[in-house]
């Protein structure tokens, strides 16, 4: 298995992973398919904005997985804290593809620069869970009832991981011993 950087040869991939989890999971909370088109503008949009969207490819070039990350909330605060998506084949759960890909993102996330990653999850997707744990995200909280699909209410568990445990004082964006208005 090979983790490169997406491109619009992958969209296509990408599409029959996300519109599989679409029709038949609660990991995206979209009831709407997608186009090729749609996911090569997303990866260019991505890609353009300076933030990664990667793929794990078998030795054929066949997508058996992708992820990326983007902003966690618009506003300047929150400009070192990003939030995350991984999406494995169907049929491919539990093979090392997520781990794979949800390490090379980190990976990634700690070059940049970044100093948290959220990860948005279904409460009740206990294997989502279980891999974020394996990779120190810690569960910090869960809205309850906050989404709908297939008939039902559902619950969002958020986790995080802190990419640079070891900073200290005031973040590289503000001086250290500047003071923080009231």
């Amino acid at each position: 298995m090979q983790i490169l950087d997406a491109t619009p040869a992958h969209a296509a991939g990408i599409t029959a992973i996300y519109n599989q989890a679409v029709e038949h999971t609660t990991a995206i909370w979209n009831e709407r398919t997608v186009s090729i088109e749609d996911r090569e503008d997303w990866i260019a949009q991505r890609q353009g904005a300076g933030f990664p969207v990667l793929v794990a490819l078998e030795e054929s070039g066949e997508v058996l997985g992708y992820a990326a990350y983007g902003p966690w909330r618009p506003h300047d605060g929150f400009r070192r804290t990003v939030e995350h998506s991984v999406y494995v084949r169907e049929g491919l759960h539990g093979r090392g593809t997520g781990s794979a890909l949800l390490r090379a993102l980190i990976e990634r996330a700690q070059q940049q620069g970044l100093h948290v990653m959220i990860a948005g999850i279904d409460a009740s997707n206990e294997a989502s869970l279980r891999l974020h744990e394996r990779f120190g995200f810690e569960r910090t909280g869960v809205l309850r009832e906050v989404g709908t699909k297939f008939g039902r209410w559902l619950d969002l568990a958020f986790l995080q991981l802190v990419l640079d445990p070891d900073a200290v004082g005031a973040p590289p964006d503000r001086p250290q011993g500047a003071h923080r208005s009231r």
